[in-house]
């Protein structure tokens, strides 16, 4: 079995790539977790976890990650990557992640309609929400992306 992540960090970042996993990568490294290998995950952020926005993963390091990113190769094409954490009273959290052509608001603005749907299926009361999000305006190949990484 393995253990349970304690900590957590939320993060955002695009960059240009000369191909398109170099965007994604780029992205990862402007974003902070460009160093270590993510194991996706869903949606759930364990009980009484804690923000730690300058944790520092060891390089090479299997994190638990939540995370959506957008990749395009349209030239002006605005794109947009938003994850958002939604925290209830004594309970666990939930991860919601959205990346789109689009705006930096409107991705905001569907992560926020996604926990608000998660929270009244789970008959939880939504108490606070922490947001990261990026934008990018495409000019050759752009990723945008956002994670919540947790560790332990």
């Amino acid at each position: 079995m393995l253990p349970t992540p304690k900590k957590f960090k939320i993060v955002a970042g695009s960059a240009e790539g000369e191909t398109l996993l170099n965007s994604f990568d780029n992205a990862l490294l402007a974003s902070g977790i460009g160093n270590v290998n993510l194991l996706r995950i869903s949606s759930i952020l364990p009980p009484e976890s804690i923000y730690v926005p300058d944790l520092v993963l060891p390089p090479g390091s299997l994190v638990p990650t939540a995370y959506g990113y957008v990749i395009s190769e349209k030239k002006g094409e605005k794109i947009a990557a938003c994850v958002g954490i939604g925290f209830s009273e004594n309970s666990f959290g939930v991860i919601m992640e959205y990346a789109a052509k689009g705006t930096r608001e409107e991705a905001e603005e569907k992560i926020r309609q996604m926990l608000k749907n998660a929270f009244a299926v789970r008959d939880l009361a939504l108490k606070d929400v922490k947001l990261a999000s990026t934008e990018h305006v495409v000019e050759r190949i752009g990723c945008a992306f956002a994670a919540v990484a947790l560790w332990y």
